[in-house]
């Protein structure tokens, strides 16, 4: 069980695609479920047009899915992305403790998009 080999470029795509603080927060959510867009927007307390920018960007890059529910967008880690066992590894650098990650949690509200 090893790594999928990637290119320094795809790497390095990966890498400055996560370096944003928000991008990276919110692949630590996503990898442990599902969120909407609107529950991005209350937690991140950013436009719904910023939420959608970042996720676009991690769309792209294939570090997150995307599945619809009647009007609504659901993202999740994207599991099958050859850059998956990358991300996690990283992911798992950031704490559960972390204390922007908690204060994210926190801000969680349940799915209420509408």
């Amino acid at each position: 069980m090893g790594f999928k080999s990637l290119s320094s470029e795809e790497i390095a795509t990966c890498m400055k695609v996560i370096s944003d603080p928000t991008r990276l927060l919110m692949l630590k959510l996503v990898s442990k479920k599902k969120y909407c867009v609107c529950q991005f927007v209350d937690m991140f307390n950013a436009s719904q047009p910023s939420i959608s920018q970042h996720l676009k960007k991690l769309k792209e890059a294939g570090l997150v899915v995307e599945t619809r529910k009647g009007q609504w967008r659901f993202y999740s880690l994207n599991q099958s992305s050859p850059k998956a066992e990358l991300i996690q590894v990283v992911l798992k650098q950031i704490s559960d403790q972390d204390e922007r990650y908690r204060s994210l949690i926190e801000k969680e509200t349940p799915v209420d998009c509408g």
